[in-house]
C-alpha cells in the first residue's frame, strides 16, 4: 500500500491500539481514529491525527468515518462490557465489514485470538474467533492475527502474572496455571500489525502469531518472579473453578470481576501456534519469553507503561480504588493537588528548592527519623544534602533522593535512593490554573512483593499527614515569595 490513504485506527484507546498509535504517525501514515467519544480520545493523538466519532454498534456512524480510508485496524473487543459481549462483538464485526465494503476499502487488520476450533471453546476464545469470520464476510480481504498471550507492561495477562508473583509466596493454583500458552512480546505483535500494512494480498488470511517458546502460566510467574528477584511456592489444586478463581483474581490482582471470569474461562485452553505456515510472508523473528519479561521490566523502568489495558474507556470505570491510594498496575499511587495564588514558575521555584537547607516544607523532624532510620538499615539516609540551594538538575542527589527527570516551571521527578522493598518515585507537577497555578504531588511505590505491600499500607497513614502537609507549605512558600 502507498501512502496517501488514510488509515482508520479503532481502539486507539485500548492497550494495543494506544501503543500502535504513535507507531504508525512515525512510519508517515495518515491516521484517523474512531471514538465513541472523541473528546476523551483528542487532547490524547499525536499531531496531525484525525478523531472522529463513531460507534460500531450504530452502523450509520460508520460511513463518514470510513470515507477515503485504504486500511483499517480492528482492534476492539467487548470482553469488559455487561450484558451478551458475544452478541455485541458479532454486531460490532458485521456493522464495521458492512460499512467497510461500502467505503471501498482495500484491508481490514484483526488482532483475534489463538485456540482451535473446539465446540468446547470458551465463549472468549470462541468469540475472537467469530469476529474474525464475521469481518470476512463482507469481501474486504482481512488479515487476521491469532496471538496467545501478550507480554508487555499495561498488558493484561502480563499484569495479573505480575500482581500474582508480586503479592503472593505461596500460591494455590488451579489447572489452568499449567495450560501450555505460547507467548509474544507486544513489541513483536506492534511489528507484525505495522508489516500487513505493506502486505500482498489478493484474499483473506489468518495468521498464528507467537514466540519461540510454548510454556504454561505457571512457568512465566516463575520466569518473571526469578528476573524480580523473588521466591515463590507454587502449590496446584484441582478444585478451583472458573468462577473461584475470577473472584481469586479479582482480590489479589487488578482484574474485575466481569474481565477475569471470561480471562479465566478461556485459560483452560491450549493456545499455541499450529499452522506457521503464512508466518514466512513476515520477516519478523519474536523474542523469547525471557526477554519479553525482560523487556517490559525495563519499559516500566524507563517510563510508567505507555498505555495499559485499563485505559480503554470500556474499562475505565472499573479500574480499582481503594484504601492506601489508586493502584496502576503493580504500582501504588498516592496523589494530591492544590491551587495556589502564584504564577507557575514561582510555584516551580519552590518546589526547585525543596531539601537541603530549606527542608521539605513539613515536619522536618519526621524527614529527619526516617533519615536515621534509613541510615542504620544501611542506607543514604538525609546527609547528602543538595549541589545548589536554588537549582537543580538531572543526576543531582537531593537528601535521600536523586534527580530522576526536570522541566523547567513545570515538573520534577524524584527517585528514591533509601533503603526501601520496593523502588519510589516523589514528583511535581505545575500547570497554569485561573488566578495562578496547581500543584500535584505524587508519591508512587513499585513494592517487592509482599514485603513491598506490608511496607506502604503501613506509612500510608503518615503519608497522608506528610504528604499533605508539604503541599500546603509548598503553597505557602510560593504565596510568600516575591
Amino acid at each position: 500500500m502507498d501512502k496517501p490513504g488514510h488509515i482508520l485506527l479503532t481502539g486507539a484507546t485500548g492497550y494495543v491500539g494506544g501503543r500502535l498509535l504513535p507507531l504508525l504517525v512515525a512510519d508517515g501514515w495518515r491516521v484517523r481514529c474512531l471514538a465513541r467519544q472523541p473528546e476523551h480520545l483528542s487532547p490524547r493523538v499525536p499531531a496531525g491525527v484525525e478523531v472522529v466519532q463513531g460507534d460500531l454498534l450504530d452502523v450509520a456512524s460508520l460511513s463518514a468515518a470510513l470515507q477515503g480510508v485504504e486500511a483499517a485496524f480492528y482492534l476492539v473487543h467487548s470482553m469488559g462490557a455487561t450484558g451478551d459481549f458475544e452478541k455485541q462483538d458479532r454486531l460490532a464485526a458485521e456493522n464495521f465489514a458492512a460499512a467497510a465494503h461500502a467505503a471501498g476499502v482495500q484491508r481490514i487488520i484483526y488482532l483475534g485470538g489463538l485456540g482451535e476450533d473446539d465446540p468446547d471453546l470458551s465463549a472468549h476464545l470462541r468469540s475472537r474467533h467469530e469476529v474474525g469470520e464475521r469481518l470476512r464476510a463482507h469481501d474486504v480481504p482481512v488479515i487476521e492475527f491469532r496471538a496467545s498471550i501478550i507480554i508487555g507492561s499495561g498488558s493484561l495477562s502480563y499484569e495479573m502474572i505480575r500482581a500474582l508473583v508480586e503479592r503472593l509466596p505461596m500460591m494455590i493454583t488451579p489447572r489452568w496455571v499449567r495450560v501450555t500458552a505460547q507467548p509474544i512480546a507486544v513489541g513483536d505483535v506492534l511489528a507484525y500489525l505495522r508489516a500487513a500494512l505493506s502486505l500482498k494480498l489478493d484474499r483473506s488470511v489468518i495468521v498464528e502469531i507467537g514466540g519461540p517458546d510454548q510454556v504454561s502460566y505457571g512457568e512465566l510467574m516463575r520466569e518473571y518472579a526469578q528476573q524480580r528477584g523473588l521466591r515463590r511456592l507454587m502449590i496446584p489444586v484441582p478444585l478451583l473453578t472458573p468462577r473461584l478463581s475470577s473472584l481469586w483474581l479479582g482480590l489479589v490482582t487488578p482484574l474485575y470481576a466481569r474481565v477475569g471470569r471470561k480471562l479465566v474461562d478461556s485459560l483452560r485452553h491450549s493456545t499455541v501456534v499450529r499452522d506457521d505456515s503464512t508466518r514466512s510472508q513476515f520477516d519478523i523473528r519474536p523474542v523469547g519469553v525471557r526477554e519479553a519479561i525482560a523487556r517490559a521490566l525495563r519499559n516500566e523502568d524507563s517510563s510508567f507503561a505507555q498505555t495499559r489495558w485499563s485505559d480503554a474507556l470500556s474499562a475505565a470505570t472499573d479500574t480499582p480504588r481503594h484504601w492506601g491510594g489508586t493502584r496502576l498496575g503493580n504500582r501504588l499511587v498516592d496523589s494530591r493537588s492544590g491551587h495556589v495564588a502564584a504564577s507557575p514558575a514561582r510555584v516551580f521555584a519552590a518546589v526547585e528548592r525543596i531539601g537541603g537547607g530549606t527542608g521539605w516544607y513539613y515536619a522536618a523532624w519526621l524527614w529527619t527519623l526516617r533519615g536515621w532510620l534509613d541510615l542504620l538499615m544501611g542506607g543514604v539516609g538525609m546527609r547528602r544534602g543538595r549541589r545548589d540551594p536554588e537549582r537543580l538538575r538531572v543526576g543531582d542527589t537531593l537528601d535521600c533522593w536523586r534527580v530522576e527527570a526536570i522541566q523547567p516551571d513545570q515538573r520534577l521527578r524524584l527517585a528514591a535512593e533509601m533503603k526501601l522493598p520496593g523502588r519510589a518515585w516523589l514528583e511535581f507537577d505545575v500547570q497554569s490554573d485561573e488566578n495562578g497555578a496547581r500543584l500535584r504531588q505524587t508519591a508512587t511505590f513499585d513494592p517487592l512483593g509482599l514485603w513491598g505491600l506490608a511496607y506502604w499500607y503501613g506509612v500510608w497513614p503518615l503519608h497522608q499527614l506528610v504528604f499533605a502537609g508539604m503541599l500546603r507549605g509548598l503553597a505557602k512558600a510560593a504565596e510568600a515569595r516575591k
